[in-house]
């Protein structure tokens, strides 16, 4: 039996594909990956967060994204969706295109059983190498659990954990704040037996 060869693809070739396309596919270094669908829990968190903060900052300088909104993050040779972003100030975005972000400030991906590992490790090791991002949330679909990472200087990040739904998660970089209710909203947990 003969290995398949893997396609690689340029950063080029993924935009022509990727807008025809019927499905969100993310680009990593060459190879395209379709993205899975998400669950209830996945979309009303992603809903409940970009909700409460595109309803605070109004009339603000900040801009909220969800979902379908395309980042390009040149020095990993990535373009993916996070689940929410904000950009402070005017959008920069990727040379020659009108439909792909690189200028994010805070990204939160809602971790599901398949991303997981890749949210925690690769991809928010690939975000950091974005000059305007400061801060990232991991937020659990499966159980009350929100992983807060800002920046403080150069190569230095705090991370705090929030697990009770009465915590008040305040955002360093953006003028805004949630209660973890909030976050959780119409979430329903599967019940253990």
């Amino acid at each position: 039996m003969q290995a398949q060869e893997k396609r690689y693809y340029s950063p080029e070739e993924y935009l022509e594909l990727e807008v025809a396309s019927d499905y969100r596919h993310e680009y990593i270094d060459g190879e395209i990956i379709l993205m899975t669908g998400g669950t209830p829990n996945h979309n009303q968190i992603a809903l409940n967060l970009s909700g409460a903060l595109n309803f605070s900052l109004k009339r603000q300088p900040y801009r909220v994204f969800v979902t379908d909104q395309r980042l390009w993050i040149p020095r990993k040779r990535i373009h993916t969706y996070p689940d929410v972003m904000v950009v402070a100030g005017e959008l920069e975005l990727e040379e020659g295109r009108r439909d792909t972000i690189t200028n994010p400030l805070m990204i939160a991906e809602v971790l599901s059983e398949s991303t997981r590992s890749y949210d925690c490790d690769r991809k928010f090791a690939a975000y950091r190498t974005i000059p305007s991002f400061r801060e990232y949330l991991l937020i659990d679909q499966y159980k009350i659990h929100v992983q807060h990472y800002s920046k403080t200087d150069e190569n230095k990040w705090i991370f705090s954990e929030y697990e009770d739904e009465t915590m008040v998660l305040p955002l360093t970089s953006i003028p805004f704040e949630i209660t973890l209710t909030d976050i959780y909203d119409k979430v329903e947990f599967e019940e253990k037996e």
